[in-house]
Parts: C-alpha cells; sequence; structure tokens
C-alpha cells in the first residue's frame, strides 16, 4: 500500500519556533513536522522577530531564555503586530509570578521545561481546534456598567475598551453568559481550554487574576463593576 504524501505547507499550521538550544530545537523542529506542522526554526530573539514580520505564522513556542534579549519583550512585540496569533511560552521559570508575567506579555498557555512533546502536541491540538469553532453572533451583555460584546470580542466600561488577553475575554464571556450562576472550575476549563484538558489548572488561577486585576484598574474604584465571586472548592460567580 502506497504511503499518501504529507501535507503541503499551505495545509500546515505554521509555527515559529523561538530556542536557543540545539537539542531541544532539533527536537521540536522534527517532532513538530513529523505531526503535520510546518515549523521554523529562529535561535535568537532578534531573528523571531525578524521571521514574524516577514511571514505569517497561526503558533509561536517561545522559549524565555534566549541569548539576545527577554522572551517576554518578543511577545509583547509579537502579540502587538498579531493579536490572533496562538502564543505557547516555553519556560524553565515556575513561580506564579513568571508565569503570570509570560502570560501578561500576550502568551495563551505555557509550558514547564522539561516537557514531553506529546503534552505539546495535545496542548496545540486543543487550543487550534477552538480556535477554528465559528459561533452564532450574540447580543452583547451589559452587567452594570460593564458591557460584553461577544461577537466583537470586546469589553467596555463606561464605553472605554478594557483591553483583556484572549483567555480573559474567553473566562470573562463564560461568566458573564452564566451570570449569577456557579460556574465549577472543571466547566471553565472545558470552555475555556479544552473538555479534554489534562494539565495543571493553574492556568486557570492566573487567568482568573489577571483577569480580576485588569477589571479593577479599569473600574477605578467604581461600584458599577460586576464582582467575580470565589467558590471555595467549586468555582466562581459573577454577581449580578
Amino acid at each position: 500500500m502506497r504511503t499518501p504524501p504529507a501535507p503541503s505547507d499551505r495545509s500546515r499550521h505554521r509555527v515559529l519556533v523561538v530556542e536557543d538550544d540545539d537539542t531541544i530545537g532539533r527536537h521540536l523542529e522534527s517532532g513538530l513536522r513529523g505531526n503535520g506542522y510546518a515549523p521554523t526554526w529562529s535561535r535568537t530573539g532578534t531573528a523571531a522577530l525578524s521571521e514574524a514580520a516577514r511571514s505569517r505564522y497561526d503558533v509561536l513556542l517561545l522559549d524565555l531564555g534566549l541569548p539576545d534579549m527577554d522572551g517576554l519583550d518578543v511577545a509583547r512585540t509579537v502579540r502587538a503586530h498579531h493579536p490572533d496569533l496562538l502564543i505557547v511560552i516555553l519556560t524553565a521559570r515556575t513561580d506564579d509570578i513568571d508565569v503570570i508575567a509570560g502570560l501578561d506579555a500576550g502568551a495563551d498557555d505555557y509550558l514547564v521545561k522539561p516537557f514531553s512533546l506529546t503534552v505539546l502536541l495535545a496542548r496545540l491540538r486543543a487550543h487550534l481546534r477552538r480556535r477554528v469553532v465559528e459561533t452564532p453572533p450574540r447580543e452583547p451583555v451589559q452587567l452594570a456598567d460593564l458591557v460584553l460584546d461577544v461577537t466583537a470580542r470586546r469589553c467596555t466600561f463606561h464605553d472605554e475598551d478594557i483591553e483583556l488577553r484572549p483567555k480573559e475575554f474567553d473566562l470573562l464571556a463564560v461568566l458573564a453568559l452564566n451570570a449569577g450562576a456557579a460556574v465549577s472550575r472543571e466547566t471553565l476549563m472545558a470552555e475555556v481550554w479544552d473538555e479534554n484538558w489534562f494539565g495543571s489548572t493553574k492556568t486557570l488561577d492566573v487567568t482568573m487574576a489577571g483577569l480580576r486585576r485588569r477589571l479593577t484598574e479599569a473600574a477605578g474604584g467604581s461600584a458599577r463593576l460586576p464582582r467575580i465571586t470565589t467558590l471555595r472548592g467549586h468555582g466562581y460567580r459573577l454577581e449580578l
């Protein structure tokens, strides 16, 4: 039986790998290509920024410890120019503050080194699968002075835009569409990340902390902002 030809690069998800370690870089490049992706490997932040400006990519796999610049600066720059790009940080840093910094810089997810290729591929499939699902238009949701337009992916307070990261917006959307009801952690992980998610739910905690911080900053002490209540042992509730 003839082996079917591999899909062309035009039909593959294009992945920009930014990693200065030769062993990890080669492993990622060969593993991604062998699983149907079209990877391009950059060893420095400068080279990655040039590549991202020159070509269109679907995914950015980004090491933070680069030889010429901080990976967080790469994430911020790329995110500013490519708001729909999936950014996954690959890091040896495990402290909450480092994870928060990565997500605040625009990353959608993170993996702590050492990680397995199997886990990385599962994460990519989950993220990319959710991005291609089309949903019908929804009417904007108004809660006090906060307005959430899910279709336009726009959040405003007193008609001023609140800049939210993609997962922060998705998290707020699930809570807003279920305002007043308790939403479990399992439901949030399934709705915002993936129903088959098997990683740490620490991602939810970090994203929730970021969402609360951005809403508080936007409100400036105003009481006309819905409050997100933590339900210990269960999940969260967006108060009416």
